[in-house]
């Protein structure tokens, strides 16, 4: 019965350690051959545990470092920009990198126990930015100078990278462990990269400046595929679960598919391009036929309740004509978003309080489990029934809310998507991010690969924790004495922030970029390559920083958490 406090401070206790503290590893890592003696290449980061592990591989790396997962809201990634090193959260639905600054007073700055970014080494561009999040109903800001400093990330450091040193936000970003964001989407939609190039190209700058800057000024990611230091212009994410039912393996991979996956298992399905008339941007004079992609945006085919399919939106898009329906895949929504009028019929069909009143919560019995199933490239994906709800109180397992789908703004000139599919989708499914050629997008076009990763026996599942969260005080996994818990966990990281655990030089793989004009770009354009042999590999792993410098701190709040629990 006590399974759910217990479950809860490690969950918020691991959460809290490694979206701030990478920890370095010794003689850690996988065989790095496969069956026949090629080398693997490519870069992994498992979201759970908290090891950093490098390896030099030729003149690449494979390197993981654990992620935090605060109650399946938001997943961090431990990152150093230039000497701070803290958390931002994964975002593939947008493409810039932000932190908090320390001259960021703000309300959600000062209540955050994240690391913010010291300035020093901080090299302004003189652009400024005010990045905007989300839509009409949950849009937030975060707003800042623009400068350059080197960005690592799992021992990969890229020198002047551009990001925006935040002094003024409202975004919720800057909670739970993380200190900004990490947009993993693509150079089309930096509104950094756009003020720096225009900042050093006599403003305005023209597409050519752009596109043709993409390794020099672009995102994090673009850099590295637009450098081609990686293997595989992709990543792929997969979450885990840390409510109602904790399962699943989490982890990010760049630059290759993850161990054990093989390409003919995953569905490929080609990104949404956007013209000029739809919010896309003009093709430079050297590529003067490209249509570019904005975002991480697939055509979807049909949307399922049950098995029962639904009927499309009625609701017209605002000022560009009705075409096909898409979805964007976005890691930084913890929600499901779609049409106003398919999110209420999908809410009445669940919950009769909701059918009779639609200012009610929609609240369902906990057991009854739900499939919402999308079609994408004449495959189902299904949201597992366990993302589909959310405890409606403590000390309640018998009624729960469909709180994971929300409504959101109809499509429009540059967001052309009804469905945003987020962490819920993304628990359920590993999805794969191909960028292709980022200059040329005919040369190698995006895609997205989905494979669905929900167990045959979902529901039972489903019903298994809800049994047991009735004989566990009425609270599933990982959600008992969470207010708590998050507050100790917060304490805890402040005290471990002073712990010097920022990589090495010798542990560094420093990518070099210079910026040239682009005329041609070489082609990524076979099929994403199979590895399947570190599937059984190993690793040994030592972790000295973390037991040497934590016991004393966490041995008193697990005797704590004990009393509050029991």
């Amino acid at each position: 019965m006590y399974t759910a406090g217990l479950c809860t401070l490690f969950s918020l206790l691991m959460s809290s350690l490694v979206s701030g503290l990478p920890v370095r590893v010794v003689n850690g890592g996988a065989d790095l051959r496969d069956e026949n003696g090629a080398r693997r290449r490519g870069i992994t980061l498992p979201m759970k545990g908290g090891a950093v592990v490098k390896r030099n591989v030729e003149e690449l790396l494979v390197g993981s470092i654990g992620l935090g997962d605060f109650a399946d809201v938001v997943y961090t990634v431990a990152i150093q920009i230039g000497n701070t090193t803290t958390a931002v959260n994964l975002d593939t639905g947008s493409s810039d990198l932000w932190v908090m600054s320390t001259s960021c007073q703000t309300s959600v700055c000062r209540q955050s126990n994240a690391t913010a970014f010291s300035v020093a080494t901080f090299q302004s561009t003189e652009a400024n930015v005010n990045l905007t999040f989300g839509d009409a109903t949950t849009g937030t800001f975060a707003a800042g100078p623009v400068g350059l400093d080197s960005v690592t990330l799992a021992g990969l450091s890229v020198p002047n990278q551009p990001f925006a040193a935040v002094d003024n936000t409202d975004n919720t970003a800057v909670l739970n462990g993380g200190a900004g964001i990490i947009g993993l989407g693509f150079p089309a939609e930096s509104t950094i990269q756009n003020e720096v190039v225009a900042q050093k190209f006599n403003n305005p700058s023209t597409t050519d400046d752009f596109i043709s800057n993409i390794n020099t000024y672009g995102p994090f990611v673009s850099r590295l595929v637009a450098s081609g230091v990686i293997d595989q212009p992709l990543f792929a994410i997969t979450l885990q679960r840390d409510t109602i039912d904790v399962s699943g393996s989490g982890e990010i991979t760049i630059g290759e598919l993850p161990a054990g996956v093989d390409n003919s298992s995953i569905t490929w399905v080609p990104v949404r391009l956007y013209d000029p008339a739809e919010g896309g941007l003009n093709p430079p004079t050297f590529a003067s036929n490209e249509t570019y992609p904005l975002r991480w945006e697939v055509p979807i085919e049909n949307v399922y309740l049950d098995g029962k399919q639904l009927a499309n939106s009625t609701i017209p898009p605002n000022g560009v004509p009705s075409s096909f329906v898409s979805a964007l895949i976005d890691s930084g929504n913890s929600l499901i978003r779609g049409p106003q009028d398919v999110v209420n019929n999908i809410l009445s069909a669940v919950s009769p309080a909701y059918a009779a009143d639609s200012s009610a919560k929609p609240t369902l019995p906990c057991a009854s489990a739900h499939n919402l199933t999308y079609q994408i490239g004449g495959r189902l994906f299904p949201v597992d029934p366990r993302d589909f709800i959310a405890q409606a109180e403590n000390g309640n397992a018998s009624t729960c809310v469909a709180s994971s789908v929300v409504s959101t703004d109809p499509p429009s000139v540059g967001t052309l998507f009804s469905w945003s599919l987020g962490d819920p989708f993304l628990k359920s499914n590993m999805v794969v991010f191909y960028y292709g050629n980022l200059t040329h997008p005919s040369v190698d076009p995006p895609r997205i690969g989905f494979r669905s990763i929900v167990p045959t026996n979902a529901s039972a599942l489903l019903d298994e924790a809800v049994s047991v969260a009735s004989q566990d005080h009425g609270n599933f996994e990982c959600m008992y004495r969470l207010t708590v818990l998050t507050y100790l966990c917060g304490l805890i990281k402040n005290l471990l922030a002073t712990v010097n655990v920022a990589p090495t030089s010798s542990e560094v793989f420093e990518i070099t970029v210079t910026s040239t004009a682009t005329t041609s770009a070489p082609s990524h354009s076979m099929p994403p390559i199979d590895r399947t042999s570190s599937q059984n590999s190993s690793a040994s792993v030592t972790k000295p920083h973390l037991f040497r410098s934590c016991f004393s701190i966490v041995a008193p709040v697990v005797y704590l958490s004990f009393l509050l629990v029991f």
